[in-house]
């Protein structure tokens, strides 16, 4: 990899002073899982890189009565084994559990997984001069792209937005908190993601030379649940994604949320399925037609039609886990 300084600020605002107002000259450290990836492939090549591992207070999960504040340093490992999450919000904590292997877990960080570089195998090979490095084509439009998106309408990138935190989040009404040069701004995290299109963009709007510190989840009394479709149980990312969070009253679905997670380049919100839930009991049918509405607009790529199904049955899924229905699928 090139070489670079290291630094290991303290406080927030001194790693916010040490990075750049453009990308790629540096580069935030958190569990280093995909930071160390992309300098060994030479797709990172940044003169600083600042660590945050010292940064007080960055890992702190504070519960209080309106929401649950999680730091963005936080690992995944806490965050799946967290008591309250694990109660009121099992779809980031299973979600959390389920991300790569243990060493992964108990290195990767929440902020790590919101910012995380997309999986794309064209955008990873070094030797491959794609759109997000500053060449003028996407090569999986017509290339192998059995794991890109699916919606891939008004995107001339088909990558797949990697975070598996990000559609629990997004179900649940999160938002984060972020630190800049002009001091704190906070982001719902529907808003929070957006397609890149060039080697100036990201998978996020953060700029260059902001720092996520923490996002916050209300407390809501969501019923809600995550489920993935993926091709073996450790390390692998999942080929589909589906979280759902919903208000039950009367025994009806109220409020209804399903977010879809690698199957755009951000992740996708499923309004379709939504209102095929809202109002109804969720039964096996009702399940099962918002699972078929989550598919609506997608235009599948060459390799990915089979998607489509796991879209459907994923919905389906975390709308029945989510309303406390017996997992028949793992009898």
């Amino acid at each position: 990899m090139k070489n670079f300084t290291y630094y290991r600020p303290a406080t927030a605002e001194a790693a916010v002073g040490l990075l750049d107002a453009r990308w790629g000259t540096a580069e935030l450290l958190a569990g280093g899982t995909d930071l160390l990836d992309l300098q060994k492939e030479y797709v990172a090549k940044p003169d600083k890189v600042v660590s945050l591992g010292s940064v007080k207070g960055l890992a702190a999960i504070d519960e209080a009565a309106a929401a649950i504040t999680l730091g963005a340093g936080a690992k995944l490992a806490e965050l799946a084994a967290h008591a309250t999450l694990k109660k009121e919000f099992p779809s980031l904590a299973e979600a959390a559990g389920d991300i790569g292997g243990p060493q992964i877990r108990n290195m990767g960080t929440l902020g790590g997984n919101l910012c995380q570089r997309n999986r794309c195998w064209y955008f990873r090979d070094e030797h491959v001069n794609c759109l997000l490095k500053g060449g003028d084509k996407c090569f999986a439009l017509d290339g192998e792209n059995r794991y890109h998106a699916v919606f891939t309408k008004g995107h001339p990138c088909v990558i797949v937005n990697p975070s598996t935190l990000a559609p629990g989040l997004m179900a649940l009404g999160a938002s984060a908190t972020v630190l800049g040069p002009n001091g704190k701004r906070t982001l719902t995290l529907d808003k929070f993601f957006t397609s890149p299109n060039s080697a100036a963009d990201r998978e996020h709007l953060l700029a260059p030379n902001e720092v996520v510190l923490y996002v916050t989840v209300p407390r809501e009394a969501r019923k809600n649940a995550s489920y993935e479709v993926r091709h073996k149980q450790s390390y692998d990312w999942p080929l589909v994604q589906a979280a759902a969070a919903f208000k039950l009253e009367d025994g009806k679905a109220t409020d209804v949320r399903i977010v879809l997670g690698h199957v755009a380049p951000t992740p996708h919100v499923a309004e379709s399925a939504a209102k095929a839930l809202e109002g109804k009991a969720v039964t096996e049918a009702t399940a099962a037609a918002a699972g078929e509405a989550a598919t609506e607009g997608a235009k599948p790529l060459s390799q990915n039609a089979y998607k489509l199904k796991l879209i459907a049955v994923a919905v389906k899924r975390a709308v029945l886990t989510a309303a406390g229905a017996k997992k028949y699928w793992e009898v």
